[in-house]
């Protein structure tokens, strides 16, 4: 199925940048090694073909999912074969000892991706999985950064989001204040990042959720007043790579805002999507009739679709991939801008975050509040939009 056309595009978003790097990309990447973090998901599957097609000299992806890594691997090699160089993956938790002990065992990289993330506002639902967040997001992208400083590794690359762009859930500020870590560290380091919109059909994600829904004979549900911008796996992977191997330190990388790159609702793109396949929509006032009718419609070629007004915390009115008080360089690509920082930060503040977190921990059990508190005095602006309600409360 075209993503593109499902998203109501025609033309990629970076292909006359890809061009035009082309040469420089193929040239750092047949000289270096890479480590890529978090490279099973849909992001670092994107990242990794980029590097893998280019022939790399080395090649190592970690992932804490073993069941992706192993289709990781049967897609590169049903769809590029072999290289010279070296290709492993390993199963492993960057936050664990064994990671270490596999750093401590080679950790000989020029180039260090990190793609692993908690990416759903929805994780913010309770108080454990919101200090999984801040561990994923925060906390392992300081212990990977200081590791790749003490490796000698050339340049340092981690995906931040355009939620962490006057973010209003706790996933965007997350990332928020994993980018004021960034800055801080990037004294000691080179390092880049992007930010950029849903990747259509990724794992997890709504659209994903499509697929499973139709495979499971179960209606489509979604938002109908939402909308947001796309990029495919493809282009999230190519916007990676660039930041990665282009981007200057600190530089934050995004797709610019075009004819090519427009708002689009959940809701149009489940339409699409059934009329793709083959159904005619049937939109349903409840989710009680959605699944009652899933059991005699699709006989009919029609599809039970629930489309509602968003009410649950954390979603963002509009997206936006930087705020006013941001220097950007909208001139040296065609469809990417850069946004230009400097070290400015707050090293009472981060440190401040680091021993609260350790506080909160050492409780064994803690409130999500007073995570939800640390959060605001981190970043004072933080809008947090609080309904009492989540996603998994919904079908």
């Amino acid at each position: 199925m075209d993503i593109l056309d499902l998203i109501g595009r025609d033309e990629e978003l970076f292909d006359s940048d890809i061009v035009k790097s082309g040469d420089e990309l193929s040239n750092i990447i047949t000289k270096s090694s890479f480590l890529v973090l978090g490279g099973a998901g849909t992001i670092g599957q994107a990242v990794t073909k980029e590097i893998f097609k280019r022939e790399p000299k080395k090649l190592h992806v970690v992932d804490i999912s073993e069941n992706n890594l192993v289709e990781l691997v049967r897609d590169i090699r049903s769809s590029f074969g072999y290289i010279e160089g070296e290709f492993k993956t390993f199963a492993l938790d960057i936050g664990s000892r064994e990671y270490d002990a596999f750093i401590e065992s080679d950790g000989d990289y020029d180039f260090v991706l990190n793609l692993s993330a908690l990416k759903h506002v929805r994780s913010e639902k309770d108080p454990f999985t919101l200090m999984r967040m801040v561990e994923v997001n925060i906390e392992n992208t300081i212990k990977t950064i200081e590791q790749s400083k003490r490796g000698g590794v050339r340049k340092y690359f981690c995906v931040s989001t355009d939620k962490a762009a006057n973010p209003v859930n706790m996933m965007g500020a997350s990332k928020r204040i994993m980018e004021m870590f960034l800055m801080q560290k990037s004294l000691d380091i080179p390092i880049s990042t992007a930010r950029f919109a849903n990747v259509a059909f990724s794992d997890g994600s709504l659209l994903h959720g499509f697929n499973q829904r139709v495979e499971k004979n179960q209606p489509l549900s979604a938002p109908k007043d939402i909308k947001r911008y796309f990029v495919t796996p493809k282009e999230s992977g190519e916007l990676c790579l660039m930041s990665s191997l282009l981007g200057e330190n600190r530089d934050i990388f995004f797709p610019k805002l075009s004819e090519k790159l427009h708002l689009i609702s959940f809701a149009d793109i489940a339409i699409k999507y059934l009329e793709k396949i083959g159904y005619e929509p049937y939109i349903c006032k409840s989710e009680d009739e959605a699944r009652a009718l899933a059991k005699t419609l699709p006989q009919q070629g029609k599809w039970p679709c629930y489309f509602f007004n968003s009410d649950t915390t954390g979603e963002k009115d509009f997206e936006e991939f930087y705020t006013d008080k941001e220097i950007l360089d909208m001139s040296r690509f065609d469809g990417i801008g850069v946004i230009k920082n400097e070290p400015i930060f707050d090293e009472s503040k981060l440190d401040y975050f680091l021993k609260r977190v350790d506080e909160i921990k050492s409780q064994k059990v803690w409130l999500r509040d007073e995570i939800v508190s640390l959060f605001f005095k981190t970043i004072p602006e933080f809008e947090h939009k609080e309904t009492g309600k989540f996603l998994d409360n919904r079908m």
